[in-house]
């Protein structure tokens, strides 16, 4: 179909549409660039202007993005210290070269034709992440890109190149990473938690980090619970760190929430502050986590829907492990802090990073958790107990709240009586 829009324009399809189709992944989003227009050109044309920082614009009918052609100059430190130049002159080579990695450097032509001026095909081939040029390091954004994209494409064997990864670490020991905003970190923390591809191992993301130091300056509270024991009778894999990406990889094949999976990242950080004299155990550390956790929101600007299931999970997933040992008292306030009967839906997901926890360990990964299970009954049982009933045989208000916690109380107690 013939599209008067983009009729007699220079444009190319590239950038993840291209990677992923010759990898033969699925992919939904397509970008364009356009070589030798300018921004009226393309107002002319019907485009609808998007971009604040340099030239983009929407399709009038697809919607799809179409950039002008550009090149970047450093500036400053950090995200925001470049100057876009977008002018007729730049070619698409000059536009490719700006990109992050060879594999998404690549364009197409309409008529299907690969332009591959840095070797992107032959690191597909390779299954190499490999960056393009030295402009790579003045963006610290492109370090978390990288290691999230050797998160993604792992199933298929992708590796960063360790020139890459040297690059990276020169990086960091320079403080590039010092400069990240925290809307920068969370953006690509985010997408890593709502990667959606079967294929992915999403510990390799925060892997990649240690290995070139970016963690330790972006989430020290993760960073340190490497190296740190834990008793090899319940922990087969010993530490912590490792302990904590199994939990991860395991929440991201129970669930596709991003919440679910940020709970369990963040489940045990309370391990990293264990006092020395009580290693390998780790008594108290549910309450520490909170804490730490509440800094690493702060920090972040995590959203509140993520910072509270973490929150729950952090606080009561040694208590849901230990269920069958628990007062019928003790499990009534373990559901009121978790806010069981006005949040039953986060209460489930808070049972799922539970079990991912629980099946995180060497050797257990495919056993099972038959503490959800009696959670879920006794809370169904503490859920169908009749507050208005309680209410109107009340003689008192004040009386209410007493009475309807003893009454969910018994009913707890005589399910699992049952039981």
């Amino acid at each position: 179909m013939s599209d008067s829009a983009t009729s007699g324009l220079e444009t190319y399809l590239v950038g993840g549409a291209v990677r992923d189709r010759l990898l033969g992944l699925a992919f939904e989003e397509r970008d364009y660039v356009v070589v030798g227009a300018d921004a009226n050109e393309m107002l002319r044309r019907g485009f609808l202007p998007v971009g604040k920082e340099f030239p983009v614009f929407l399709h009038p009918r697809t919607r799809e993005e179409y950039a002008l052609a550009r090149t970047e100059r450093k500036t400053a430190p950090g995200y925001h210290g470049f100057v876009f130049h977008a002018e007729p002159s730049v070619t698409l080579e000059q536009d490719l070269a700006r990109r992050d990695l060879t594999i998404n450097a690549l364009a197409e032509t309409a008529d299907g034709r690969i332009i591959d001026p840095y070797g992107g095909l032959a690191d597909l081939e390779q299954r190499r992440l490999r960056h393009i040029s030295p402009a790579f390091g003045e963006d610290p954004v492109r370090i978390l890109r990288s290691a999230r994209f050797a998160a993604r494409l792992w199933g298929l064997g992708f590796e960063i190149a360790e020139e890459t990864l040297g690059l990276m670490r020169r990086m960091v020991a320079a403080g590039e990473v010092d400069a990240l905003v925290p809307e920068r970190v969370w953006a690509e923390l985010s997408k890593l938690l709502n990667e959606p591809r079967a294929g992915a191992r999403l510990s390799v993301f925060f892997e990649t980090l240690r290995a070139c130091g970016a963690l330790q300056r972006l989430l020290p509270e993760l960073d340190r619970l490497w190296g740190v024991p834990q008793p090899a009778k319940w922990h087969p894999e010993i530490d912590t760190g490792v302990h904590v990406m199994l939990v991860l990889d395991t929440a991201a094949r129970l669930s596709p929430e991003a919440e679910v999976r940020f709970a369990a990242l963040c489940h045990d950080l309370g391990k990293g502050n264990t006092p020395p004299e009580i290693l390998p155990s780790h008594h108290g550390h549910e309450e520490r986590g909170v804490s730490l956790l509440a800094e690493v929101c702060a920090r972040l600007r995590v959203p509140k829907r993520y910072c509270e299931l973490a929150r729950i999970t952090a606080r009561f997933h040694g208590q849901v492990h230990k269920v069958d040992e628990l007062r019928a008292a003790t499990i009534q306030d373990l559901f009121d802090g978790v806010d069981l009967f006005r949040r039953p839906e986060r209460f489930e997901q808070m049972l799922t990073a539970c079990e991912a926890d629980f099946r995180g360990r060497t050797g257990y990964e495919e056993r099972e958790y038959p503490q959800a299970a009696l959670l879920r009954r006794l809370a169904s049982a503490a859920r169908a107990v009749d507050a208005a009933a309680i209410a109107q045989a009340s003689e008192s208000k004040a009386l209410i709240p007493q009475r309807l916690r003893e009454a969910r109380i018994r009913a707890i107690h005589q399910t699992r009586k049952a039981t």
